[in-house]
């Protein structure tokens, strides 16, 4: 069985998009739409606790923005595009189910606790 993760973040690809982002976490940090983005990323980068966490878990992973997630959906379920973002799923075989949605993403307060419930999910 493959698998993959699929973490999609709640914000557009695009210069404009990712420097706008950027700008907003920096400075509004409360008001900014995407604490997937907010937890695993500092003002420099991705957090190299996230990095490493990402990279020893056992079934490859992905990271996409909202538009590029709909873009590669054009040929997936209906159920799949009316997700809010951001969100996590887990490919397998083809088929892409939500493991870890907005509301559960937007509890969390802490980068271990994302980890956590991460590994929790992928566990069950």
């Amino acid at each position: 069985m493959e698998q993959e993760l699929i973490l999609v973040y709640n914000a557009d690809s695009g210069v404009f998009d990712i420097i706008k982002d950027a700008l907003h976490k920096t400075f509004f940090p409360s008001t900014y739409q995407c604490n997937l983005c907010a937890l695993t990323y500092g003002t420099f980068g991705m957090k190299s606790e996230w990095k490493e966490f990402i990279d020893k878990l056992e079934i490859p992973y992905e990271f996409l923005h909202r538009d590029e997630f709909y873009q590669q959906l054009e040929s997936h379920p209906d159920h799949l595009k009316d997700i809010k973002f951001p969100a996590i799923f887990l490919n397998r075989d083809g088929r892409i189910s939500l493991l870890i949605d907005h509301k559960e993403i937007n509890k969390l307060k802490t980068l271990k606790e994302l980890m956590t419930l991460i590994s929790s999910k992928l566990a069950s």
